[in-house]
């Protein structure tokens, strides 16, 4: 497939799935059409990287369908120059994204493979830097943080990462509710931190983050 079919494929998802679905700030739709996502996704699933569906990568993991990211992508608000805690990286298509709108991006990931081709993916983004560790622990060295983005769907926020954001940031995510996935969105205050559903869509769900049996969120 050359590169004028992917930037066709890439403008037809902005029209047909982003901008009907309220992705429409002008800033989440000019650097979606900059960064090539077919360059995100592994080598045989090019083909299939503008279709509304999650992408399978490596030890059952998955890069989030580009909806949920792009509808966090505009709940987030990101601004340029701000800082922002992405957990769970994948392949960095979401870490580039945030890159191309000027944030400072701290892109952690729990699996050393996906890591290690995030690095290589971003090696020319200065903007974006690259931790391997458990996405429920965060990274408390670049705190606190303007944005957390969770590129992904939990069943509990830890403390930890809650803790890393900065009184009055933002905080966005997928939560996953009696098996249904509901986008989050919600601001951290000095008395703690509430969210709000805006919307149910597909989203994966990323490891470290199950709530004990006995809990409701």
């Amino acid at each position: 497939m050359t590169e004028q079919n992917f930037t066709s494929m890439r403008r037809a998802m902005v029209e047909s799935q982003l901008r009907t679905n309220d992705v429409n700030d002008v800033a989440v739709i000019r650097a979606i059409l900059s960064v090539p996502r077919e360059d995100f996704v592994p080598e045989e699933r090019r083909a299939a990287a503008y279709i509304d569906r999650a992408v399978p990568l490596l030890a059952g993991r998955a890069l989030n369908p580009p909806l949920a990211t792009a509808r966090l992508l505009t709940e987030a608000r990101v601004e340029a120059g701000q800082s922002v805690l992405l957990v769970g990286a994948a392949t960095g298509y979401a870490a580039a994204l945030l890159a191309e709108m000027g944030a400072r991006v701290t892109a952690l990931e729990s699996d050393a493979a996906l890591a290690t081709e995030t690095r290589a993916r971003l090696s020319g983004k200065a903007d974006v830097t690259v931790v391997e560790g458990p996405l429920e622990a965060g990274v408390p060295a670049g705190a606190p943080y303007d944005v957390l983005f969770i590129d992904g769907a939990v069943e509990l926020l830890s403390d930890a990462l809650i803790g890393q954001v900065k009184v009055g940031g933002r905080v966005v995510f997928a939560r996953i509710d009696n098996g249904v996935t509901r986008l989050c969105s919600g601001l951290r205050t000095a008395g703690g931190f509430g969210a709000t559903a805006f919307s149910d869509a597909e989203a994966v769900a990323l490891p470290g983050f199950a709530a004990p049996k006995s809990f409701r969120f």
